[in-house]
């Protein structure tokens, strides 16, 4: 009886330790494909000596006839900002231009205007420069077309100085660190175009730092107007996703 008791025990400890080590062994997944090096295509292939369009990486102006006196760029007033553009650029806010809807549109901004009316949107100040001081990221919407301007500022001794000028069909912005990503409506159904802004200093500008498609999964074809860098600027071609 003590034998085949024990050979019944034993019996049983084998089976339990067989499962136990079904359950927690790895399994082989199959065979793992080899790797391939890149493969150089056209070796002999003469290089091109100059870009095959303009494309403007960055934008940078001085705002003219506002100064900073305290370097703190929260004492300006972002109505008075997008004043001093309109008055600069009138071959796009003028009466012919084609956003020249936001100048009537901007008078509501001012108190006693209707602020449902106003183009303004809400200002964010963070440091994008690395200067250890905020700067202003701005958007105002561009009548009467669909776009929406996107606009950076930072101060540099009482000057205020514009750093991103970019004007799109935009679906949201976000900051990341001392990025700037625009996701903007792309012309393919079920995927959005993004845009990455990134803060240069040797340009001391936002620079265009890569774009991309992304699939969202769902989505309709959108008519996507190609973007300008700056307003006054014509539309440039995509430099491709990267």
């Amino acid at each position: 009886m003590r034998t085949a008791f024990a050979a019944a025990a034993v019996a049983l400890l084998s089976a339990t330790a067989a499962a136990c080590g079904d359950a927690g062994q790895l399994q082989s997944a199959g065979p793992t494909q080899t790797a391939d090096s890149p493969a150089k295509l056209w070796p002999d292939l003469r290089p091109a000596s100059s870009p095959a369009y303009p494309y403007d990486v960055a934008t940078r102006e001085t705002v003219k006839g506002l100064t900073v006196p305290s370097g703190d760029i929260r004492r300006i007033d972002p109505v008075d900002i997008v004043e001093a553009e309109l008055k600069a650029h009138p071959a796009d806010y003028g009466s012919k231009g084609a956003f020249h809807g936001t100048v009537d549109r901007v008078k509501d901004c001012r108190a006693g205007g209707d602020r449902a009316l106003c183009p303004l949107l809400k200002p964010y100040y963070r440091d994008l420069t690395g200067d250890g001081r905020p700067d202003l990221t701005l958007g105002f919407r561009l009548y009467p077309t669909n776009q929406t301007a996107v606009r950076v500022y930072t101060v540099e001794g009482r000057h205020l100085v514009q750093v991103l000028a970019d004007n799109d069909a935009i679906l949201g912005v976000e900051l990341a660190g001392r990025a700037l990503i625009e996701r903007n409506p792309a012309d393919i159904s079920g995927y959005e175009y993004r845009t990455t802004w990134e803060w240069d200093p040797g340009q001391r500008a936002m620079v265009f730092s890569r774009d991309e498609y992304l699939h969202t999964g769902t989505g309709h074809r959108i008519h996507r107007a190609s973007p300008s860098a700056r307003p006054s600027a014509s539309p440039a071609a995509s430099p491709g996703a990267s």
